[in-house]
């Protein structure tokens, strides 16, 4: 019987001891290999390219830069260790004290609450297996753990710890945390900062500064003092990192490369198909930029701000120091750093090639969200309207003082104030009156040209030529123009429209402009060409949308005289570019904004430049759009250019070139001096049609105004006008001179409210 007992007793122990290490094989041999931890590189990543295939950016959840351990902050260390791990450095994989802890939690409360798990489980856990709380999953896990520990040393496995535990936010790893949470980079933290880190590993929304800061707040303090304890600070550096604030806002970080198109990139992505599927999906996204373009663009445009900003700060220097010696109290508050934006697009297709929305460190797209006035540069919408209705290039256009007055509903022009005495006697004795408001818009250099052509005006950004082309063609007929090339913003329609009293944004600008560009075709902008999914299905890819905003014709003779503002006018540092280019500056009232929106045949860009608080670049009179800003867009395109070939603008049919004398709008004769000769589009049937008979010697502004039979202006009106003083022009017998104040198109200058800003119309270049 004794025999039989011990029989069965070893048959038992031999059974159990075959299952057990069948189950053992069985874990053993479901184990991963873990040499995977030295090639970690986890799969799914979503890449974005540029248009020539180049990968511009990354995102994945798991993918990142693996800091050396050398590379992350002590504290970042020993904070994790202190409040994770705090025998990490003594046990060999598992911590048999942590395990009986959390098993008698468990327990004790019927269901998996506690893990006891050790740094090196959570490595093993996070990289090969799943979170699933299970008894077999607990021992895979400490069976790989032991396994990780017998081939990595302690170091290698602290530091993919640190690369790949989750911080809440989306940020895994010890980088991509810094960044969010902070702004900066991992050696850039404090001990605050790296407790805090530390702290949301055991529930990073629970412990979430964003969601809970009162818990946040106890978490940290938690562990500084578990750090306290094991000697790892002193007390004093403990008091000091309690006095440290909490994060208020998550920092989203840019990528190193084209940071605001990436960034846009990826808010359009989530949008259309959620977190998981950019970060975890594995999508491959062809996007429109050109990165090399993209890359002048931000050197550039860094460069000549950076140069902007140092010669502002020295003309503060110099008035604080002139002020100072005049016993006058000065400010202590140097000038803020200049913002800039160069958003380019293709002419035939509206892709965007390239997009700076500010310097680096800002994540505010100025490109797209920032609207600003846009002064002069709006003109062209204007002067398309005088086109369309009829006039020409050479179509006459007063350009003499002027003054409004406001009546209470309407604003009126002041009857005979047609000179500058005129209207120095006519608001002489209301300039001192509140309750009675008047308007006198004056040009950049405070000078009138008296009778000048469309083309003259525009070239030489003529304000009072503007005001009374919207006034002659009516505010709506801009509008509908503006808003058919590409302008989706509200604009004002009131007269000082003209003059960029509405906001708009660069985007929409230069938009706006490629359908002059585009042969009169709009062409909706984009920046994706297709979306695939990691197994190569394509999900998305685009589709072109333009429609017809104007006339071919229309648009040629728009960029015509575009070509003038470059040939002649405000934009004339384009030249040095030696190719075909049209655009147009543009300054608002006390330089608070400075515009170049200008095109090729292939590329259309918009650049910008002002203070994100709108004070005043300065009041000098060599901060305008065609000084400050148009210099670093030439560099830009210069170099974007450089190997591609010359050519001009395509001319649709029904289009004529004529020779004209620019000093009368006449026909060229071989007696006009050839300075005044130039080569001017129009439209077949409206050319003028009589050869210059006017007496060059002699002045030539009182010979126009007999030959066209006006009457005599008297006061400030200069007697002759010549390239020197407003570049190329052209004239005909196409004249119209003060509109009446009580006609339908005496509209409002601006709006009638008192408190809109634009009741002072803005005053441009």
């Amino acid at each position: 019987m004794r025999r039989r007992t011990l029989y069965e007793l070893f048959v038992l122990a031999a059974a159990l001891v075959f299952i057990g290490a069948f189950a053992l094989h069985k874990l053993l041999a479901g184990l991963p290999d873990i040499q995977r931890l030295q090639n970690y590189v986890p799969p799914l990543t979503s890449y974005v390219y540029d248009k020539d295939g180049n990968v511009i950016a990354e995102f994945s959840i798991q993918r990142r830069a693996l800091l050396p351990l050398d590379k992350i902050p002590q504290d970042m260390q020993n904070s994790v260790i202190a409040v994770e791990d705090d025998q990490f450095y003594s046990h060999w994989g598992i911590s048999p004290r942590g395990i009986l802890r959390a098993a008698l939690t468990d327990i004790l409360s019927g269901h998996f609450r506690q893990g006891g798990s050790t740094l090196t489980q959570q490595v093993s856990r996070g990289i090969f297996l799943t979170p699933q709380k299970t008894l077999t999953r607990k021992i895979r896990e400490a069976l790989l753990a032991i396994e990780i520990e017998h081939n990595f040393s302690k170091q290698e496995i602290l530091q993919i710890y640190l690369n790949q535990v989750y911080f809440g936010e989306g940020a895994y790893g010890i980088e991509s945390a810094a960044r969010i949470y902070f702004g900066k980079n991992v050696d850039d933290m404090s001990l605050a900062e790296c407790a805090l880190l530390a702290g949301l590993i055991q529930s990073p929304q629970g412990n979430s500064p964003f969601i809970h800061p009162k818990k946040a707040l106890n978490r940290r303090d938690f562990v500084l003092q578990r750090m306290e304890d094991e000697g790892m600070i002193s007390p004093a550096e403990k008091a000091e990192a309690d006095a440290e604030p909490l994060p208020t806002a998550k920092w989203i970080g840019l990528s190193a490369q084209a940071p605001y198109f990436v960034e846009y990139i990826r808010q359009r992505m989530e949008r259309k198909y959620g977190y998981d599927a950019l970060w975890k999906g594995g999508l491959k996204i062809y996007t429109t930029l050109d990165l090399s373009m993209q890359k002048e663009a931000e050197t550039s445009m860094d460069k000549h701000l950076a140069q902007f900003d140092a010669n502002a700060l020295k003309r503060w220097q110099d008035k604080v120091a002139r002020d100072s010696a005049m016993g006058i109290a000065v400010s202590s508050v140097p000038p803020a750093e200049v913002q800039g934006v160069f958003i380019a697009l293709d002419v035939k297709t509206g892709a965007v090639r390239a997009m700076v929305g500010g310097r680096p460190d800002s994540i505010f797209n100025r490109a797209i969200q920032a609207r600003r006035q846009p002064g002069s540069s709006f003109k062209p919408f204007v002067w398309a309207a005088a086109l369309k209705s009829g006039m020409t290039q050479a179509t006459i256009v007063d350009d003499s003082p002027l003054a409004y007055y406001y009546d209470g509903r309407d604003w009126r022009l002041m009857e005979g104030a047609t000179d500058q005495i005129a209207v120095n006697l006519a608001t002489a004795a209301f300039i001192q009156n509140p309750d009675f408001k008047i308007w006198v818009p004056v040009d950049f250099d405070d000078k009138y040209l008296g009778l000048i052509t469309l083309r003259t005006a525009i070239a030489d950004s003529r304000n009072i030529a503007s005001i009374r082309l919207i006034e002659k063609v009516g505010p709506p007929l801009v509008v509908e123009i503006a808003h058919k090339a590409g302008i989706t913003s509200y604009l004002d329609p009131v007269l000082s429209l003209g003059l960029g009293s509405s906001v708009v944004s660069p985007l929409e600008m230069a938009n706006a402009y490629e359908t002059f560009a585009n042969s009169g075709i709009h062409e909706t902008p984009y920046t994706i060409e297709r979306v695939e999914a990691h197994d190569g299905t394509i999900l998305e890819s685009h589709t072109p949308s333009e429609q017809e905003a104007m006339s071919p014709q229309l648009s040629y003779l728009m960029t015509d005289m575009l070509k003038a503002v470059v040939q002649s006018g405000t934009g004339r540092y384009a030249r040095i570019l030696r190719r075909p280019v049209a655009g147009k500056t543009g300054t608002t009232n006390g330089n608070r904004d400075l515009w170049f929106v200008g095109y090729t045949p292939d590329i259309v860009a918009a650049a910008w430049m002002g203070y994100d608080d709108f004070s005043s670049l300065g009041r000098s009179t060599s901060i305008q759009g065609g000084v400050t800003v148009l210099p670093w867009w030439t560099e830009i395109m210069g170099e974007t250019l450089r190997d591609k070939p010359k050519r001009d603008f395509t001319v649709p049919a029904g289009i004529v070139f004529k020779e004209l004398d620019t000093s009368t709008g006449m026909l060229a004769l071989p007696t006009c001096p050839r300075r005044d000769v130039a080569l001017v589009a129009f439209l077949k049937g409206t050319a003028p049609a009589k050869y210059c008979d006017i007496d060059h010697s002699k002045p030539i502004q009182p010979q126009l105004r007999q030959e066209l039979g006006l009457a005599p202006v008297a006061g400030s009106m200069p007697a002759s006008l010549s390239p020197d003083d407003f570049g190329e022009a052209a004239s005909t017998d196409n004249v119209f001179g003060l509109p009446s104040s009580s006609g339908p198109n005496s509209a409002n200058p601006a709006q009638p409210s008192d408190s809109d800003q634009s009741q002072e119309p803005t005053l441009i270049q």
